[in-house]
């Protein structure tokens, strides 16, 4: 009797137990391949708090809930869908964004019960995959599978997740004084609630720019805060050509597969973690910086141009995009446009890489002092 011909290969090492590298883990394992992940913390999620981030839908037609399905990923962590929105200008004015369909789901982020990152530990573990806690991968020598989070920053995220008796809601301010080409959001649901500033400029005054953000949030939003614990981490929204080295297969955040207008990288993450597990399964890892192209290459390039536009002219250019999506009947389909590739976008973004994100100099290149977490 011949053996099963993915049971009876090596295992596939995987470095990093985050949502990229378990949803490779979560794919080989399905398709009967032994996988290992190494995660040098105690469990999966210690990075983050119980801090809320966007799991965005709008940069496909496909609900990402229904995409994850199709990549084998439940969703039996805990979400909130989020169909509005209460979004002030640099000047202060509000203006309230709305939907047909989810424009993100809000999804915690952590150690706790329904995390993403438990339930993605938890379907792994189902799935048969090895995850040994508090060792450090070996050597990659014959490939493998790097989900290690970013190798360097361009963005940072500071705040604080809290306890509140305010009714849940989305609030997001776009303004240089508060999140320099940046903005500050505030996520509450079902008692919970994150407040932080992403900040894309003038790390070293990050204090400054959250204490800023609460201000605002107190005056325009009524943020009420109860235990408020701080949290903050870096983010890297700049990718390379290749996201190959030899065999070794970079994925999410290690792959610096982050949006780079706004700093959304979950979809990105589990999407690109599945496309190498399948580059792997398929026996020829060359294939997937082609894999990951196609998916979403396009859309990071035009993600970046905006970045270059909206920093450029600024808090004139945040109101002008906040009028445009408060007018359009539906702001997620609005925002699905602007991140649509188009052909003098794609033929701008050389120019846009270079000038948004020039090379990163000695402060940059080192963490910025906040406690661990990642961006959006």
């Amino acid at each position: 009797m011949q053996p099963n011909s993915n049971t009876s290969l090596r295992p596939v090492s995987i470095v990093g137990a985050g949502p990229s590298g378990l949803a490779a883990a979560i794919t080989l394992a399905r398709a009967g391949r032994k996988a290992i992940v190494y995660e040098r913390q105690p469990d999966a999620g210690c990075r983050f708090h119980g801090d809320f981030q966007g799991l965005e839908n709008w940069s496909a037609e496909t609900d990402v809930l229904d995409e994850l399905g199709s990549l084998g990923i439940e969703p039996s962590f805990d979400y909130a869908p989020c169909r509005e929105g209460r979004f002030f200008d640099p000047a202060g004015r509000e203006m309230r964004l709305k939907a047909a369909r989810p424009a993100l789901y809000l999804v915690r982020r952590g150690r706790e019960a329904g995390t993403l990152d438990q339930s993605l530990k938890q379907q792994a573990l189902a799935a048969g995959v090895e995850i040994r806690f508090r060792q450090t991968c070996p050597p990659l020598t014959e490939g493998g599978i790097v989900a290690s989070g970013p190798r360097t920053f361009n963005a940072i995220d500071v705040g604080y997740v809290f306890e509140t008796a305010m009714p849940d809601g989305v609030f997001a301010v776009f303004s240089d004084r508060i999140a320099p080409k940046g903005y500050a959001y505030l996520l509450v649901s079902r008692g919970r609630g994150t407040v932080a500033s992403c900040l894309f400029a003038d790390f070293a005054n990050e204090k400054w720019y959250l204490e800023r953000t609460v201000e605002f949030f107190v005056r325009h939003a009524g943020l009420c805060m109860t235990t408020p614990r701080r949290f903050g981490g870096t983010g890297n929204v700049v990718y390379d050509r290749s996201a190959r080295d030899g065999g070794c297969l970079r994925v999410g955040e290690a792959a610096g597969f982050q949006d780079a207008l706004w700093g959304f990288g979950l979809r990105y993450a589990l999407v690109s973690g599945h496309l190498a597990a399948n580059a792997l399964l398929g026996g020829r890892p060359s294939r997937y910086d082609r894999m990951w192209r196609r998916r979403f290459a396009g859309m990071m390039r035009t993600a970046m141009v905006n970045r270059w536009l909206l920093s450029g002219f600024g808090d004139r250019a945040y109101a002008f995009l906040l009028s445009k999506l408060e007018r359009a009947p539906d702001a997620c389909e609005c925002l699905r446009r602007l991140y649509a590739p188009s052909g003098w976008k794609l033929l701008c973004y050389p120019a846009a890489r270079r000038r948004a994100f020039p090379r990163p100099s000695g402060t940059q290149r080192r963490s910025p002092q906040v406690r661990t977490g990642t961006t959006q």
